[in-house]
């Protein structure tokens, strides 16, 4: 009993010793001096903004109109809708750069307490499971790639489902299997390939327990492994349906081999677990010379290709992990050899295992970088590094190290020499010899750590070990994998994404889109090439862009509007043959009215004539421009025409009709009238627009359509005067619902879980009744033509009427309907 108590007190201080290690490590981020830069503000400060904003003004955050012409964010993995970060949303209506990277930080917090949780459930000794839960929380890529912040939260609940499972086959607990499948789900939760990977890994212990236990083992463990699998697949079922719906509709529901391949890990890229900065990933006066970027069939940011785990976890892996065999031990053997296949994994291409895995293994192919195994490298090194420091401390009969110790150190010297090799190929030996000699230092210090630990261990006891431990590896990890350019910049560099910034574009812009209650006018914009921090400003100043920054798209969308992962750069603007210029049809119809750019507009739009747009303002940001001819959000059309939209999206042509006189369907409506364009005097007021909820009155003298310009899905469900209607698809991309004559009130509501569940039905049931009649192909205008429009009210609001001049359109999509002069857009 005296030895348990010691020993608990022991990961007593242990525990304290990493939260202090944690406090001081995190607290340039935690003080505020410095934020986490790049995806962790560009992407996740916005969704975070999103969701808080939502909560805060009692709307679902559910459906995301902001970017993309609108998108299903309870699908996407990425909105933290299911993740710790709503408890940071309902907490604060507007989270601060400081809570966000708090946020962040305390997974690293949590899954390092569970590396600690892992060895004090084994008995091991303490100053092992400290080693492990600071070589996990500030090793490799959880140091390196902190602002991928989805991953960050896998990398956390893979640690705590390590933990919870490896307890559940060591007691053959119900409620450590219930525990454990609940971690597993949230870290399967945000889909990524670090949950992959650490969803394989736990599969393998669970089976590699089974194996050598026998069926003993498996009958201890098997109702307990039964009960964590339900309790994952409870927690997961809803969101990943619903995200596997979404990604079967995006832009990447599958990654190619050849564009996974090209995020490999270059085997080169490994010297840096022994050089923490060789390539100058960390040194702002060194242009970085790594792999990625000497090889440009690569695709890396500079601080994927980092591994250093520090000096100490390195040189126990080598001696005595290797020397003496410990990491082929019984206890760690099944990890080790994970261990194994997650760096073959990282390397993707360069070795035959990745094409194996891409082929067979499910799950690989939806994801593009094998380097994210990068994050298991470093959560596995962190416990085989620890047990051997463990062994190290407890083993009765050690003997001496010095064979071991010397292998190791000729080993590391033979690295560190293939290391300055390298730099003088590349002609970066000046940039090299310095972290070369440093790693030397660092070595030379583990190396002495581990005699003082071994030599006095008797006399050091725990307290000391875990003291030594604390302070060598925390100052190792601070100097080599501490805050750097990569993780660590300004804040002021990400004013754009306050909600209270004071910037002049920003509030520029929400003062040109402010309309007045009931208009049925919502302008979108469009910021183009503003910089890596600016796609996803209008989720946080709720104006709606028609591009923004997500991996996941819908792809009816972007392969009519042109969009790409970002718009950071003004030359990533991807123009489509429907949406050939900012002068077209399809920019009008999404009511694309300012669009905010760095350099002049006719540097990225040629097509553009001299009076096509209007420059409205010159900020310090750049130019803002008005495209008067943009519609409103909320429409009432009288006619109708069938049209091939597929076709349409591939030819770039527009029927020979008037957007105001005449909506577009691919089927025929319920109602059925006689096709063509028609008039009427309607009066449309959009009376209620939330995220997933937006309510349109209209009082027409004829029946007709009324067209909501937000993109069409069909989780969205519509009622006219409180009876379901049906939402029929228009203008390629939007919605209608027919209407009669008469006064009437139309809704829209999202509708998630039902929209999924029809759609999932849809999939596995055979089509019942008589296929709807084949659409007619678009016609193609045979030149200029009139069209008289209803005049605008005398009180001067919008009745969608004005008088227009049409033209052919100049480039090539048949007649565009566009107005050539007009009234000014009220």
């Amino acid at each position: 009993m005296r030895r348990l108590d010691v020993r608990g007190a022991s990961y007593l201080l242990a525990a304290v010793g990493f939260v202090c290690a944690w406090s001081v490590l995190c607290w340039p981020w935690l003080s505020g001096a410095v934020t986490i830069p790049f995806d962790a503000k560009a992407h996740f400060q916005a969704q975070i903004q999103f969701l808080a904003q939502a909560l805060h003004s009692g709307q679902s955050p559910f459906w995301n109109h902001n970017v993309f012409g609108g998108s299903p964010q309870v699908a996407d993995p990425q909105s933290l809708i299911f993740s710790p970060a709503i408890l940071l949303a309902l907490i604060s209506p507007s989270p601060s750069f400081r809570e966000v990277d708090a946020y962040i930080l305390a997974h690293l917090l949590a899954g390092g307490l569970a590396m600690l949780m892992y060895f004090r459930d084994r008995g091991w000794h303490p100053a092992g499971g400290l080693l492990a839960a600071l070589v996990f929380a500030f090793g490799a890529s959880a140091a390196w790639r902190v602002q991928h912040v989805g991953q960050i939260a896998s990398l956390a609940f893979f640690a705590i489902a390590f933990w919870l499972t490896a307890r559940m086959l060591q007691r053959g607990s119900l409620l450590s299997g219930a525990l454990a499948g609940l971690a597993a789900g949230l870290m399967v939760l945000e889909p990524d390939q670090v949950a992959l990977l650490g969803g394989y890994v736990i599969i393998g212990m669970v089976v590699a327990h089974w194996i050598s236990g026998g069926w003993p083992a498996v009958r201890a463990t098997f109702v307990p492994s039964v009960v964590a699998a339900i309790a994952g697949f409870a927690t997961i079922l809803v969101p990943l349906l619903l995200t596997w719906l979404f990604a079967e509709a995006t832009t990447r529901p599958e990654i190619d081999f050849t564009v996974a391949a090209r995020g490999s890990l270059h085997p080169i890229s490994l010297l840096s677990a022994f050089i923490a900065d060789l390539f100058g990933a960390r040194d702002p006066n060194v242009e970085f010379w790594g792999p990625y970027n000497a090889e440009g069939s690569l695709y890396l940011s500079q601080n994927m290709a980092q591994v250093y785990m520090g000096a100490l976890p390195v040189l126990l892996l080598i001696a005595p992990g290797l020397t003496r065999g410990w990491l082929w031990d019984k206890a760690v053997r099944p990890l080790s050899l994970l261990f194994l296949f997650v760096v073959l994994f990282a390397l993707g291409r360069y070795t035959p295992l990745f094409h194996v895995v891409y082929d067979y293994l499910p799950g690989v192919k939806q994801f593009r970088r094998p380097a994210d195994a990068t994050f298991l490298i470093g959560a596995l090194g962190a416990v085989l590094s620890g047990y051997v420091l463990h062994r190290l401390l407890s083993e009765e009969n050690l003997g001496s190290l010095k064979r071991d110790l010397a292998l190791g150190g000729a080993a590391l010297a033979a690295l560190i020499g293939v290391g300055l090799v390298a730099a003088l190929q590349y002609g970066h030996l000046p940039d090299a010899w310095w972290p070369s000699l440093s790693a030397g230092l660092w070595f030379a210090a583990a190396g002495a750590l581990v005699l003082a630990l071994t030599r006095w261990r008797q006399a050091l006891g725990p307290v000391a070990s875990v003291l030594l431990v604390t302070g060598v590896v925390s100052a190792d990890l601070r100097v080599n994998n501490g805050p750097n350019e990569s993780t660590a910049l300004s804040p002021e560099l990400y004013d754009v994404l306050r909600p209270e910034t004071k910037n002049e574009t920003i509030r520029l812009l929400k003062t040109l889109v402010a309309q007045p209650a009931g208009s049925p006018r919502r302008d979108r914009v469009e910021l183009l090439g503003m910089g890596f921090e600016w796609p996803n400003a209008s989720m946080v100043h709720g104006f709606d862009h028609t591009l923004g920054y997500n991996p996941l798209r819908l792809a009816d969308f972007s392969d009519a509007v042109g969009t790409g992962d970002g718009i950071s750069r003004w030359g990533e603007r991807k123009f489509t043959a429907l949406f050939p210029s900012y002068r077209c049809r399809l920019a009008d119809l999404l009511g694309l009215r300012y669009i905010a750019t760095r350099v002049p507009i006719d540097q990225v739009d040629h097509k553009l004539r001299e009076d096509d747009l209007k420059l409205v303002a010159f900020t310090g940001d750049g130019y803002i421009y008005e495209n008067p001819r943009a519609l409103p959000r909320a429409q009432f059309v009288a006619g109708w025409q069938l049209a091939d939209f597929e076709g349409m999206k591939s030819a770039g042509q527009w029927p020979d009709t008037d957007p105001q006189q005449v909506v577009l369907l691919d089927t025929v409506p319920p109602d059925a009238v006689p096709e063509g364009a028609m008039t009427a005097n309607a009066e449309v007021r959009l009376t209620r627009y939330a995220n997933t909820e937006v309510e349109i009155t209209v009082t027409t003298d004829k029946p007709g359509f009324v067209v909501l310009n937000d993109v069409w899905h069909p989780w969205w469900r519509a009622e006219l005067d409180g009876t379901e209607a049906e939402i029929l698809k228009a203008n390629v991309l939007f919605r209608a619902v027919q209407v009669p004559a008469g006064s009437h009130k139309v809704r829209f509501s999202f509708h998630p879980v039902e929209g999924a569940i029809a759609e999932l039905r849809e999939r596995v049931e055979e089509p019942q009744g008589e296929d709807a009649p084949a659409p007619t192909p678009p016609l193609v205008a045979s030149g200029p033509g009139a069209a008289p429009l209803p005049s605008t009210g005398e009180d001067g609001s919008w009745h969608e009427s004005r008088d227009f001049r049409y033209e052919p359109d100049p480039y090539g999509q048949g007649s565009s309907g566009l107005p050539v002069s007009s009234a000014a857009v009220r």
